[in-house]
């Protein structure tokens, strides 16, 4: 992600003149845009013409539009990015107040103006700036004739493309640090033969980790859970973003049903066990930073800043991946305890 101009101060309205130069770039860009922002882009539309003859004819013109957004779809199969908002101005193609769908695409710069710059949109802007992008991890599962490809890493955290194509298609293995080959059944085995048995230098270099695991899942989703989980793989990548938010994860499901006095959820029970300084990890959905609602989203970023600054950790869980859906269903915030904390219903009373 290149940054062209920014004219932006903490907490302050401000904007950002920005050009997308990866795939991965789309999924941070989805992250940094909200609801109530302004997007403006060059885009074609579209243009009828009446003839003499009675008969329209229609050519496609380039325009800049600028749209307050009113919502935000990214798709993560196509690494499509669509906005969709009201214009602010009118011109003579396009009136003011009208809906539009602008696609945000690679290689074209886009402005972007936001009514708060807080610190959360602002530290989403510096990672996808810092050209940092390496990869933790490549997976590849195979499920009868196709191929799904999950890479996890500090930049793009989990992505999925369903695919029959080369491997070397969508992943380089330059920047990847790690593979791993998965099936349920025995096409694993012959997919890394047939990977070893090639040519290419990088792959060879790499032979050591590369690993093959097996899944009893066939549905995709489990099987991500089950490769996640393997302990040869979490080894593999054991410092990295992602695996550190997939223990912390693991460890509030074990405490909700082992000890749950020492792990709490819902807005309320966090905000109270943060007032008794007994969070020692948060975990929260990036939804709650996405919220049209400024003051809603300020209350939660400045709760992300004040645990991190009395010695807590804090993960952004999307619940676009397994481990945020089921965060999700946990009201989307929840937090571990440095100490039990068995009448914390009755505290919030």
């Amino acid at each position: 992600m290149k940054l062209v101009e920014e004219t932006i101060i903490l907490n302050e309205p401000g904007s950002v003149k920005i050009i997308l130069e990866e795939t991965d770039d789309l999924w941070l860009t989805y992250n940094l845009i909200s609801v109530g922002d302004i997007i403006s882009t060059e885009t074609s539309s579209k243009v009828h013409h009446p003839s003499d003859s009675g008969k329209k004819s229609a050519t496609r013109i380039k325009l800049k539009l600028e749209i307050k957004i009113t919502s935000v779809d990214f798709d993560r199969n196509s690494s499509l990015l669509r906005v969709r908002g009201k214009t602010i101005n009118s011109n003579e193609h396009v009136t003011a107040g009208a809906f539009h769908t602008l696609e945000v695409e690679k290689n074209k710069a886009f402005d972007l103006k936001k009514k708060i710059w807080d610190s959360a949109s602002i530290d989403s802007l510096r990672d996808g700036c810092s050209g940092t992008t390496e990869a933790d991890l490549a997976i590849l599962w195979f499920s009868d004739s196709s191929a799904h490809l999950y890479l996890v890493g500090n930049k793009q955290q989990i992505s999925v493309q369903k695919s029959t194509q080369k491997p070397s298609k969508h992943v380089d293995f330059n920047i990847v640090r790690s593979v791993v080959v998965g099936s349920p059944d025995s096409v694993k085995d012959e997919f890394h033969a047939y990977m070893l048995s090639g040519s290419n230098k990088v792959i060879e270099a790499k032979k050591s980790r590369i690993v093959v695991v097996t899944t009893s899942s066939k549905v995709p989703k489990e099987a991500l859970k089950e490769v996640l989980g393997n302990s040869t793989v979490m080894d593999m990548i054991k410092n990295g973003n992602v695996v550190m938010k997939l223990r912390a994860f693991k460890e509030l499901t074990k405490m909700i049903s082992t000890n749950s006095d020492r792990a709490c959820y819902g807005t309320k029970s966090v905000e109270t066990a943060h007032e008794l300084e007994a969070i020692d990890t948060l975990l929260i959905i990036d939804n709650l930073f996405k919220s049209a609602d400024i003051a809603m989203r300020q209350k939660y970023v400045s709760l992300v800043k004040s645990i991190k600054n009395a010695g807590g950790k804090a993960y952004l869980f999307s619940p676009m991946h397994v481990p945020g859906e089921q965060l999700a269903q946990l009201t989307g915030i929840a937090a571990i305890l440095k100490f039990p904390l068995p009448d914390l219903e009755e505290m919030e009373l």
